[in-house]
């Protein structure tokens, strides 16, 4: 079959465009990312550029508030949460003289391509703005403000928004940029607080932001294993409040410590009353007794750093945000940027805001139902997955399946390991299966190191990094025999294996074992969970997203250091074997120069080149350098190699340090997103080993030996999928350990523009306008 011909950006020319980008509303972190990345690729393809300070306030004021800005501009800005050119609300831009002002100041900067990054109101805003276009100019040239040949050049104004909301409470994409940071504030918090509330046995009531939206709360208690989450999408029913006493007394009854409780602001009951941490804490104390606190997170949850995820989403977002405002023609509806599983893609602006207001609209009616399918497959799949794992039914409730399932890890440890295991067993007992724990990874297995586990021995897994059952690199092949004794001993009925390459390389072992031994024809599911990411069959794995976090957090110190001491280059080796997707994407999140990986060969020339393009940066006001190197690039040009060559030929313009990171990639707690990722991931492997355990059941006895009953669950472009590991194969490169084709590929032209590199970017996934999808019914695979 024909391939469709690939389409580059270097046929987009902004030569003779301005392009305005402004944000609006409340702050968020990774504003500066966004703004950063729509300056630096407005200017790489050739545009003038202006940053309006003060949002819609500062394009009604004009004046020094629009101004021309410059590659250097926007450096050392990536970092920095909240946004470097300040937000205001704006009264004078809702009235319509306002938005004339606003035109006039925008026409005399000639500038007619519009960036906005806010919230819906800011959006809505924006598109008014462009539908009042002609009209507001027809006002300007009748006031005698500007020329008719004016009016005639500037005849209509593209507009692009870019959600920024901490909240996430926007329509029609999966996560706003924002919303990542503040779930690392709120979880640096729990975290923290939990280790005080076990010291004194304390119930701790955490309030979080979302006036209108449950998402961080909801979030935040998935993350956290919270007792009790409150969230305005969905109130607890009649009588929660005995509900509640009841499940805190029982959790204290089973030697639990600490209980946490977290209540979005705008949390209500089913008669849309308002359910305040006051009230949740004065309930618990009259009721139980208990010694409680309350907490409230406030703008905590705006500030600090922005996380690798909305850096790297911020980038994507504001590069195609530039690629929308060259393609769009005047028949062009405003659009957003938004993110869909993993892929970013162009939706109308309009049919988002409208859609968001349904939300509003079906909880003031009272229609919760529809107002959590109006939030998305994303947040429904959350709180279907927190419903799973906070309410333990007693025995009696259970269904009784007969089935025993095994866990176990496998391959090197990464963050999230945990709160997959305590997802799959706790969802696993939900099932009505007897879960299995294997200590140690295959070696274990074949020792017999196996035991059955309960809801409450997982209590608290969530938050803690490595690997708690243990984990080995060591694979099935030499212990065949003694692993299908022992299935028969324990009568293992399925088998749900988490870990990386290693884990992939196991089961494919185990499928070939089948036809010698009968022990195996069970179902077997894989989770990828590696910092490497180097898994086929998905692009992310659990413990990706920690590594990357240290990886930045890293890069970050390092470059204040070199802010410090000026002309001074780093090198930094990272870990991920031959995959370099922890080098790239570290790269990319910390502003880096340079990343060398295995996937794209370098040779001395391209080390040269960049050699001299640090010369030429030096001579700017952004006098350091971060050359990003992933561990196994090339055997040849080693970090020493690389260092020595950077010092010699930098000398008397820059010096050098380097930087080996090693083992601090793999531990630390885990990231929100991995807690998140691999709980989720972790609960629908289980309800595929249920249903395939159904299936494959005759004779009182089961029996599985398809292909399609040996799978890998992983995240690919939009939707979660489950495929054999067979067919994983032909995917596979084995000698290095890396899938044939890798997405995060398509991110290293974007780390390379914006480092100011000249350079080649496929767009043939960008430029169509896609329209926002109405809920339907619930579907197996979709959206995390």
């Amino acid at each position: 079959m024909a391939q469709p011909d690939k389409k580059f950006f270097e046929n987009l020319s902004g030569t003779g465009k301005a392009i305005a980008v402004l944000t609006s509303g409340g702050d968020a972190q990774g504003m500066n990312a966004a703004v950063r990345a729509v300056v630096r690729m407005g200017i790489y393809v050739g545009a003038k550029v202006y940053l309006v300070h003060e949002g819609y306030q500062g394009m009604v004021d004009g004046g020094h508030n629009i101004i021309e800005v410059s590659w250097e501009s926007v450096s050392s800005i990536l970092q920095v949460g909240g946004t470097v050119i300040g937000s205001a609300r704006c009264k004078a831009f809702r009235s319509h003289e306002g938005r004339l002002q606003a035109a006039y100041n925008l026409i005399k900067c000639g500038i007619t391509n519009l960036c906005v990054i806010g919230g819906d109101g800011s959006l809505t805003g924006a598109n008014l703005f462009r539908e009042e276009w002609s009209g507001l100019l027809e006002e300007l040239v009748k006031g005698g403000k500007i020329e008719r040949g004016t009016a005639q050049k500037y005849t209509h104004i593209n507009i692009v928004g870019m959600v920024g909301s901490i909240d996430n409470d926007f329509c029609g994409t999966d996560m706003t940029i924002g919303t990542d940071s503040a779930l690392h504030r709120i979880i640096e918090v729990v975290d923290a607080i939990m280790t005080t509330a076990q010291s004194h046995q304390r119930t701790f009531v955490l309030e979080v932001m979302g006036r209108h939206c449950g998402y961080l709360a909801l979030v935040s208690a998935l993350a956290c294993g919270a007792d009790w989450v409150f969230i305005p999408e969905c109130p607890p029913q009649e009588g929660w409040e005995d509900q509640m006493c009841t499940k805190l007394s029982e959790n204290r009854a089973q030697k639990k410590r600490l209980n946490i409780i977290i209540v979005s602001e705008g949390a209500i009951d089913t008669h849309n009353n308002p359910i305040t941490s006051e009230k949740v804490k004065d309930l618990v104390v009259s009721c139980l007794g208990f010694d409680t606190r309350v907490t409230i997170l406030g703008h905590v949850q705006r500030g600090g750093t922005p996380s690798a995820f909305d850096r790297i989403l911020a980038s994507r977002m504001g590069v195609e945000a530039v690629l929308a405002l060259l393609e769009a023609t005047p028949d062009t509806p405003a659009c957003v940027v938004s993110l869909c599983g993993n892929q970013a893609v162009r939706l109308p602006l309009m049919e988002c805001v409208q859609m968001t207001q349904e939300v509003q609209k079906a909880m003031d009616e009272r229609r919760f139902e529809d107002a959590v399918r109006l939030r998305g497959r994303s947040f429904e799949n959350n709180l279907n997955t927190y419903k799973l794992l906070s309410h333990k039914k007693s025995v009696s409730e259970l269904p009784k399946s007969n089935f025993n399932v095994a866990v176990l890890n496998v391959g090197a440890p990464a963050a999230g390991m945990n709160g997959a295991v305590r997802s799959a067993v706790r969802v696993g007992i939900t099932e009505g299966h007897k879960m299995f724990a294997v200590n140690d990874g295959f070696e274990g297995f074949a020792k017999g190191q196996i035991k059955e586990i309960q809801w409450g021995d997982v209590g608290g897994w969530t938050g803690q990094g490595g690997s708690l059952l243990g984990t080995k690199r060591t694979l099935p092949a030499k212990y065949l025999k003694q692993i299908a004794d022992q299935i028969r001993t324990h009568n293992i009925s399925a088998l749900l294996i988490i870990g990386g390459f290693e884990a992939y390389e196991s089961l494919l072992q185990l499928a070939e074992a089948r036809a010698g031994h009968e022990a195996f024809c069970i179902p077997m599911c894989i989770l990828p969970a590696t910092i490497s990411n180097n898994v086929p069959g998905t692009d992310f794995s659990i413990g990706a997203d920690t590594a990357l976090n240290a990886i930045m957090e890293t890069c970050d110190r390092i470059k204040l250091s070199a802010s410090g001491t000026k002309r001074r280059v780093f090198i930094i080796e990272t870990m991920g074997g031959f995959c370099g997707y922890l080098a790239n994407m570290g790269a990319l999140a910390s502003g880096a120069d340079a990343a060398y990986v295995f996937e794209e060969p370098f040779d001395i020339r391209d080390l040269q080149a960049n050699v001299e393009h640090l010369t030429e940066k030096m001579k700017t006001g952004i006098q350091r350098g971060l050359v990003l190197r992933n561990e196994n690039c090339n055997e040849n040009y080693t970090t020493d190699f690389i260092y020595q060559l950077y010092s010699e030929e930098g000398k008397g313009v820059f010096d050098c340090r380097k930087n080996v990171l090693g083992h601090m990639q793999q531990g630390g707690a885990p990231s929100p997103f991995d807690r998140n990722f691999g709980t989720k991931i972790s609960a629908k492997a289980i309800q595929w080993i249920s249903r395939k355990l159904k299936e494959n059941y005759r004779q009182g006895r089961v029996f599985a030996n398809a292909e399609d009953t040996v799978c890998l669950l992983g995240m690919h472009r939009r939707n979660l999928h489950f495929q054999p590991v067979v067919q994983l194969k032909a995917e596979t490169d084995f000698e290095h350990r890396i899938p044939k084709e890798q997405w995060w590929l398509k991110m290293r032209p974007l780390m390379k523009i914006l480092a100011k590199y000249k350079t080649s970017y496929d767009v043939s996934d960008s430029g169509q306008l896609e329209h926002v999808r109405r809920p339907r019914g619930q579907t197996d695979t979709g959206p995390i």
